[in-house]
């Protein structure tokens, strides 16, 4: 099973400087990959008003600091941009990266954030269903016209050409999301609230996972699948609540939880963790060892 990390979104002030030693760091110490949050304010929830970096950029500069880890956003949000501009910049950061990006997409759920930045909340998956359609066919190199209720593009093409179609990943667990998504994506992500954090919670949704490829006529082996763990290094931290039981321990204990997400048939566990310093990459590097 591979394992990847996410940096900081929001847990606190993070600048560019701490990102590349987190990033260099997850590289050393044997992670497959790289995710960062795409958002744009959280606000109203009782904590202070805060927000992250731009995804798309975090990921372009993370690309040239970077050699062999995979890069992806957890996830973006299809509403965020027009369609077909996600996926030229997609394509550009794929580039960049010397094609090691995983365009993860989802629909986007906390409306404070779309009222804030004038971005319609209403119709979300309907809106998602369409730009959906847009970027997969244009990160897959076609000259697409599509005329939709929320989205049009007339003979779009990315330019200069892709060298690759990226493999493209869903952030998803509804039934219609899912059945939009799964006849074409490479894989399927869940976070680690859906799950309950829990092997057998992974197993039960990407039961569900199976189900509707199949309706659809698609292999289900041929998705695979990803989930996110929310893992506890010191919870005097406070970077994340813990609204479900979190992995914790010594690096022993944390690479027998992996080996049960692995058991339960994750391809992937990405690990959110509090708190998420280089120190904190660096001690998770232990766990790795012992999960290899």
């Amino acid at each position: 099973m591979r394992v990847g990390i996410q940096l900081p979104e929001v847990e606190r002030d993070v600048r560019w400087p701490e990102y590349v030693a987190m990033a260099r760091a997850a590289e050393e110490v044997g992670f497959d990959s790289i995710w960062v949050g795409d958002h744009l304010v959280y606000r109203g929830d009782g904590r202070p008003e805060r927000g992250p970096w731009d995804a798309w950029a975090l990921l372009a500069g993370l690309a040239g600091v970077t050699e062999r880890v995979a890069l992806g956003p957890l996830v973006a949000c299809t509403a965020f941009r027009p369609p077909g501009v996600l996926a030229r910049t997609a394509a550009a950061v794929d580039e960049l990266s010397g094609g090691r990006l995983v365009v993860a997409l989802g629909a986007g759920w906390n409306e404070t954030e779309f009222r804030a930045f004038g971005l319609p909340f209403d119709r979300r998956v309907a809106r998602f269903e369409e730009a959906f359609e847009i970027v997969r066919r244009l990160l897959a190199g076609q000259h697409v016209t599509f005329a939709g209720r929320f989205h049009a593009v007339e003979d779009a093409r990315l330019l200069p050409a892709p060298a690759r179609r990226p493999p493209l990943m869903v952030g998803a667990t509804g039934p219609r999301m899912l059945a939009a998504t799964l006849p074409h994506v490479d894989a399927w992500n869940t976070w680690y609230v859906e799950c309950g954090n829990t092997p057998d919670g992974f197993a039960a949704l990407s039961r569900t996972v199976d189900q509707v490829a199949g309706a659809a006529g698609r292999d289900p082996r041929e998705i695979e699948r990803s989930v996110c763990v929310l893992v506890v290094l010191d919870r005097d931290a406070g970077e994340r609540p813990l609204d479900v039981p979190p992995l914790e321990g010594p690096p022993e204990r944390i690479a027998a939880g992996l080996r049960a997400f692995a058991a339960a048939g994750a391809d992937e566990a990405i690990l959110v963790v509090s708190p998420i310093t280089e120190r904190s990459i660096r001690h998770l590097g232990e766990a790795l060892e012992l999960d290899a």
